[in-house]
């Protein structure tokens, strides 16, 4: 389990550098890191200069904190994220939320770009998160547990806030966006699924594929955060469209999503009941 003392460490220099504590946490997936730059007056930390934080590897995530104003908020945005196939541990990859906890953060959003598993999708689609599958073999809360962090047996049944899913449809509808919603399952990656796993998956229940996201909302739960996940359904995944599956593939169609995912996170973001 994590160290306070390193927590503390980290919540404090960043703290050093703010004026005002957030109290939105944003963690950006692939592609999706543009809404940092949305931030208004922002203060930028690179995670090299954060105590104990690790240093993002993967193409397309800038390896940044941005803290500032979005539609009136205070938030906090990771500009890229850390995962498990990089070769972090379970509590190195979900570090950021017990910061931003500390720091101040009551709600988290977390988005993530992610394979298609139900066929009614479509590249390009933006999935809000109704629940999650851990199929990565490993657990962040796995180790002696820290009460100060958290309950040893926290309950998962609403990992995602069922006000925030349904602030997030209204807001949908309220812009004209027409949105999916189902579960999303985190494999470790780094190899993208087979077809027979993907049938596998389906079977499961899964409707969206991604190397992300469980993790942190398992922290964030064990935390009390309330939490908000919003995939974009980059590609469908492998063995539906017969086609051989790429990260460029991934990135292309977030930046073809880039107006739609700004326009929801923006219009979510200044409604968002605290």
């Amino acid at each position: 389990m994590t160290n306070l003392t390193a927590i503390s460490q980290a919540s404090s220099y960043v703290k050093k550098h703010i004026k005002e504590n957030p109290a939105i946490g944003l963690i950006l997936g692939s592609g999706l890191g543009v809404l940092g730059d949305e931030i208004e007056n922002p203060t930028i930390i690179p995670y090299s200069e954060i105590p104990h934080f690790p240093e993002s590897t993967v193409s397309g995530h800038k390896g940044q904190l941005v803290i500032g104003t979005l539609e009136g908020k205070q938030v906090i945005a990771m500009q890229g994220r850390f995962h498990y196939y990089e070769g972090y541990s379970m509590e190195q990859v979900t570090f950021p939320i017990r910061v931003m906890k500390d720091i101040g953060v009551g709600s988290i959003i977390v988005t993530n770009a992610a394979g298609g598993i139900n066929e009614d999708f479509n590249p390009g689609d933006l999935m809000l998160i109704t629940d999650h599958i851990n199929n990565m073999g490993d657990n962040p809360l796995i180790g002696k547990n820290d009460e100060a962090l958290g309950a040893r047996f926290p309950d998962m049944s609403q990992s995602y806030d069922r006000a925030y899913i349904q602030h997030a449809k209204d807001c949908a509808d309220a812009i004209g966006l027409n949105i999916q919603h189902g579960v999303y399952v985190g494999n470790t990656g780094p190899t993208y699924e087979t077809p027979a796993e993907v049938r596998m998956l389906r079977n499961m229940g899964a409707d969206a594929v991604g190397m992300s996201t469980v993790p942190e909302v398992i922290v964030s739960r064990h935390a009390g955060l309330r939490v908000l996940g919003i995939s974009c359904i980059s590609n469908m995944a492998a063995g539906i469209l017969d086609q051989p599956l790429t990260h460029d593939e991934v990135i292309e169609t977030t930046e073809q999503v880039r107006e739609s995912f700004l326009k929801f996170v923006k219009q979510i973001i200044s409604t968002l009941p605290q």
